[in-house]
């Protein structure tokens, strides 16, 4: 399979071509050319996540020098689970998709393309540089996915105290190739700097450059197996279609449920749940698309204000008034957010980290309303990595996972770095 730039429909690129580039020439996105089409029954003889994963990537990596490798990749990345629990509430579900190294949805994505750059960097002599900005996740993901491989380094810029400390703390323990830089602005200013990084040539001529943000599509592509394998399951089980609710920032996660929809797979209605950034709320309530400056919030991950997915979305629904038909997308505020982690653990006997608790809350008001069918909410982190936010609502703590207590239990440090192009050239120029 071919892919294109969001932005130039000519582009005519394969898969390992775009891994590695990250972002398009032209400053696009790059996408499939075509999307196959896929049948619940095609997935018969497949029982695992990585058995899934790989029959449904397979028409992504077609003639690519990847193809003969993607069952070992997909084995690689794959090896942990994400169940859905079926909650008190009648026909609702929970896709726990938190039980990965870093305890976040994001380890899926960040293991699935650290498989595939590690085979495509093995015979290069010079070092790649993966650049990666970071609302709270997926830095440490990132991090702990390319943590020790050869001739791969990794620079990870995180808004300097507009994470939780556990997030901070997990994206400065890793040390040896991966390098993080604490920004004295926000994530859109990391994620501005990134994207202009990626976009200077002569930058990367000197210092070779990739992404592993959700512009890459080595995160996209695997996230859409964790919605297959949750939706073929449940199409088996109840032969009914599975709705899903997804907490958002800069749309990678929903994207990867879009995609898997568009693909065919049993998979009903979307539902997208930000927080107090409202710039898709927005659109989908008939604004123009104006991204705005991020506001800070408990459920950090999703402090966006300018999501670069957004352009694969128009990509996939050039016409905006059926965008605006095709999802259900809501707002939660900051009390909202503490009140829905309160009534989950009181009620639910659940326990919910602010980003799903966002997504908690939305399926609420859309059950008000009179949506009906089975529903999965889509858990994108272990609440413990939330401690200060999550503990003092619930009145108790929350013991962290083994692996995310492991991290935790190492010294962590960050350099310091203005919200400047210049100043990150520089550090990119003074890693060895």
């Amino acid at each position: 399979m071919k892919f294109a730039s969001t932005r130039d429909n000519r582009v005519s690129v394969d898969l390992s071509s775009a891994l590695m580039a990250g972002l398009a020439a032209d400053g696009g996105l790059y996408v499939p050319r075509e999307l196959p089409n896929f049948t619940a029954q095609d997935f018969a003889a497949d029982e695992s996540l990585a058995a899934i994963a790989t029959r449904l990537l397979q028409p992504f990596f077609a003639d690519d020098p990847l193809a003969d490798e993607l069952a070992a990749i997909c084995a690689q990345a794959f090896d942990f689970a994400a169940p859905m629990k079926a909650l008190p509430t009648e026909q609702t579900w929970l896709l726990e998709l938190f039980h990965g190294p870093t305890a976040a949805f994001k380890d899926f994505g960040a293991r699935f393309l650290a498989a595939c750059m590690q085979r495509l960097q093995a015979s290069n002599p010079v070092p790649l540089t993966i650049l990666v900005a970071t609302s709270g996740d997926t830095g440490a993901a990132v991090a702990a996915a390319f943590h020790g491989l050869p001739n791969l380094r990794v620079v990870v810029l995180y808004p300097d105290g507009r994470v939780s400390p556990r997030q901070a703390h997990q994206l400065g323990c890793f040390g040896d190739n991966i390098h993080t830089f604490r920004v004295a602005g926000s994530f859109d200013d990391c994620q501005r700097l990134v994207k202009q990084a990626l976009s200077d040539r002569g930058l990367q001529d000197r210092v070779p450059l990739s992404s592993a943000n959700s512009i890459s599509l080595g995160r996209l592509l695997p996230q859409m197996a964790y919605y297959a394998h949750a939706s073929i399951g449940h199409w088996r089980r109840t032969d009914r279609s599975l709705n899903f609710v997804i907490p958002t920032g800069n749309l990678g996660n929903a994207l990867a449920a879009i995609l898997a929809r568009a693909c065919g797979l049993p998979i009903g209605d979307i539902a997208l749940a930000t927080n107090a950034n409202r710039v898709l709320p927005g659109f989908f309530a008939g604004s123009d698309y104006t991204p705005l400056p991020s506001v800070a919030t408990l459920a950090n991950a999703m402090d966006v204000g300018a999501p670069s997915n957004f352009e694969r979305l128009r990509w996939l629904y050039p016409d905006a008034a059926e965008l605006r038909k095709a999802f259900k997308v809501r707002a939660v505020d900051d009390p909202a957010i503490r009140a829905t982690i309160l009534s989950g653990a009181q009620y639910l006997g659940e326990v919910f980290c602010p980003h799903t608790a966002c997504a908690v809350r939305v399926l609420e008001e859309l059950r008000a309303e009179g949506a009906a069918g089975d529903w999965a909410i889509v858990a994108t982190a272990h609440p413990a990595k939330f401690e200060q936010i999550v503990e003092p609502l619930i009145g108790h703590p929350v013991p962290p996972p083994a692996a995310l207590a492991e991290l935790l239990a190492r010294p962590a440090h960050a350099q310091a770095l203005a919200a400047d192009y210049a100043d990150l050239v520089d550090a990119l120029a003074r890693i060895e």
